[in-house]
C-alpha cells in the first residue's frame, strides 16, 4: 500500500525556509516521493490555518518513514526547524 506524507506549514522566515526546500525535495524523490500538492491555493474549513499545506505520495508507508528519517532529509530539516512550524504525519493508503 501507498504511504502519504501530509505536512500543515506556517513559514516564520521565508529565506530561511527556501533553503530547506532545495534540499528537501531530492532527499524526498530519493525514496520515492511524489509530490501531489505543495502549496498552492487552499480553503480551510476547520481548525487551525496553515499557509502551506503539501501532500507527498510514496510507494509504500516504510519508503515515507525512511525518507524522513533519512541523513539527507535531517539536513534539510535543520533549515526547517528554524523558520517555520509545522504539523507532519505520516499515513498508509488504502
Amino acid at each position: 500500500m501507498k504511504g502519504y506524507w501530509l505536512t500543515l506549514c506556517h513559514i516564520t522566515d521565508s529565506e530561511l525556509y527556501s533553503k530547506y526546500i532545495k534540499l528537501a525535495g531530492p532527499a524526498i524523490e530519493k525514496y520515492g516521493g511524489k509530490f501531489l500538492a505543495r502549496g498552492g491555493q487552499q480553503t480551510k474549513l476547520e481548525g487551525e490555518s496553515f499557509e502551506r499545506t503539501v501532500l507527498i505520495e510514496f510507494p509504500s508507508i516504510d519508503a515515507a518513514e525512511e525518507a524522513y528519517h533519512s541523513e539527507e532529509y535531517k539536513e534539510a530539516l535543520e533549515f526547517s526547524s528554524k523558520s517555520s512550524v509545522r504539523h507532519v504525519v505520516i499515513v498508509e493508503g488504502l
